[in-house]
């Protein structure tokens, strides 16, 4: 997608980058798309660099990015819809998903308190954009039924590597051998 500018048409929640502060976009308010991946945006607003989830995408009169989950049949919590949610987030410089990137190491669910708890990792420990993932992270599997928290602990050991990758990501970015 090339840069364009486009006008909210409803209140839009979006994250402050690099840091992930949550902040509205007013309704009517005119914003500059600088990228599209992974069905998410990085816009600039007030100059500032927001990331707007894709599942928001309409307020800013784009399609959103669909992430639904059939009627739960009872009060539990798929472990198998939060892996579907991870498999939405994707890394704002590779468009590869972050379970297949092999940043996602352990989830836990804990049913008697509604809570997910995610170890994951970034490509580099110095990565500025981890507190923007990790809102991704959370944004993204609060939407699983029946979630009502979300915990992510960022780890560094053991140190990601491209062996991490599924092969499908080695091949899609070109690091496969």
């Amino acid at each position: 997608m090339e840069r364009r500018m486009v006008v909210a048409q409803a209140d839009c929640p979006a994250r402050r980058v690099p840091d992930g502060t949550p902040l509205t976009i007013p309704k009517d308010t005119f914003v500059t798309i600088t990228q599209a991946l992974g069905g998410n945006y990085t816009v600039t607003y007030n100059g500032q660099m927001v990331r707007v989830d894709g599942t928001d995408a309409a307020s800013l009169g784009l399609e959103p990015e669909l992430l639904s989950f059939p009627e739960p049949k009872d009060d539990s919590i798929n472990e198998d819809q939060v892996w579907e949610a991870l498999r939405t987030v994707y890394d704002p410089e590779i468009p590869v998903d972050l379970v297949n990137l092999g940043l996602i190491y352990a989830v836990e669910v804990d049913q008697a308190a509604k809570r997910v708890d995610i170890r994951m990792t970034l490509t580099a420990p110095a990565c500025g954009m981890g507190p923007v993932l990790v809102g991704d992270v959370e944004y993204r599997v609060r939407r699983v039924p029946n979630v009502d928290v979300v915990k992510v602990e960022l780890v560094f050991d053991p140190p990601w590597s491209r062996d991490m990758m599924s092969e499908e990501a080695q091949l899609e970015t070109g690091m496969f051998f």
